[in-house]
């Protein structure tokens, strides 16, 4: 059996989808040589008549049972963050419940969880004093519900912040009052342009420094750093400088393997969107990595970074479309629906790319489902597959 798949040329393509998934069994034991998050998506209720521009409406079973889903391959989840759509059809209120719900599920399941702080209750012009401000009431939540939080970059900082001062103020408040260690996230400006410039200067190599120096004034508050530039040279570089006892967590969706494993000088912990769509395979590959099998853990994920990279090609930031039609080929959901309508950010080719790559890695554990769904929505653009 063969399907028709159409390329960027607007041709039709042949492809003959596997028969058989990716052997892989849950094992719900925590990972141990390195600490893994998967940064999840949510399931919106396509039942909901709701605009583009309306409230998100989530169906929260079904995003609850994608988490225990990761939790039980033994990986963490990272709560609330960018690719749960924050700011790009989940506002503040959705990600405070789904906060709260994700964190009582990881309580009842014994499943690890951070989950993701940022400013985006804010929704017009804002200064350094109301940014802190929104900060510390999503910081309060997150810390209520039991969760580490992760102090995400703020576009509204990004805009108020006259300088370097500014992001030492309202970080060095935030991690003076936190009750335990925090995450913090640098997120490059091809995840969202909005954070352009970020931490004051510029250029990347001030902005370092000024990220090094947040973070050597609260050593002991600093669990880790999650850095998403998608520079691997970068990420070593910063990695190397932090002080004893702070991780990095790579954010990096292009150089992932070779990052984990690292080098003679440390290796970077994980929390990354594209271990959404590849949780068991990558638990998988951690695993081996457990035993101290580097060539083994590279090669079984080596091959996933075509995908990562496919998913994640400009404009970066709608990468959690794939992510979702994955989800729904894979079974986790029952429709290609999403929050805010983002399931027409990305052409048909793209996506016919996603399936194609995903089902040559054996992602989906019924490739007849897979398959037969996949059908379906070239049938909607009108291609007879």
């Amino acid at each position: 059996m063969t399907i028709r798949l159409p390329d960027t040329g607007g041709r039709l393509r042949t492809h003959e989808p596997r028969t058989d998934p990716l052997p892989v069994l849950p094992a719900n034991e925590p990972l141990v040589s390195r600490t893994v998050f998967a940064a999840a998506h949510v399931v919106a209720d396509p039942y909901a008549d709701v605009s583009p521009d309306a409230p998100a409406a989530v169906d929260w079973d079904a995003t609850l049972a994608f988490r225990r889903h990761l939790w039980s391959h033994g990986l963490g989840v990272a709560e609330a963050m960018d690719t749960s759509q924050r700011g790009m059809g989940l506002d503040w209120a959705g990600a405070a419940e789904l906060i709260r719900r994700s964190s009582a599920e990881a309580r009842a399941t014994g499943g690890a969880i951070v989950c993701g702080v940022g400013t985006d209750q804010l929704t017009g012009p804002a200064t350094a004093r109301d940014v802190r401000a929104a900060y510390e009431e999503q910081l309060a939540l997150v810390e209520e519900s039991g969760a580490r939080p992760v102090l995400m970059a703020s576009r509204a900082l990004a805009a108020a912040a006259a300088g370097p001062e500014d992001y030492l103020d309202v970080y060095g408040h935030l991690l003076r009052q936190s009750a335990g260690p925090v995450i913090l996230h640098w997120l490059g400006p091809m995840f969202d342009p909005a954070l352009e410039g970020y931490w004051g200067p510029g250029d990347l190599d001030a902005a370092t420094e000024v990220f090094l120096e947040v973070i050597a004034a609260h050593p002991d508050k600093v669990d880790g750093v999650k850095v998403s530039l998608l520079d691997a040279r970068r990420e070593v570089e910063l990695r190397r400088r932090l002080p004893d006892g702070v991780r990095c967590y790579t954010g990096d969706d292009f150089n992932y393997p070779e990052l984990i494993a690292g080098d003679e000088r440390g290796f970077s912990h994980a929390l990354l969107g594209v271990f959404d769509p590849l949780g068991p395979l990558a638990a998988r590959a951690v695993r081996v990595l457990d035993t101290g099998d580097t060539k083994g853990f590279r090669e079984l994920l080596d091959p996933t970074v075509e995908l990562s990279r496919h998913l994640f090609q400009p404009p970066t930031r709608f990468y959690k479309t794939g992510v979702v039609l994955l989800a729904w080929l894979a079974g986790h959901q029952d429709h290609f629906a999403m929050v805010g309508g983002l399931q027409s950010a990305r052409s048909l080719p793209h996506l016919a790319r996603a399936y194609e790559l995903a089902d040559g890695l054996g992602l989906f554990p019924d490739p007849h489902r897979a398959e037969a769904r996949m059908r379906t929505l070239l049938a909607l653009y009108g291609v007879t597959a």
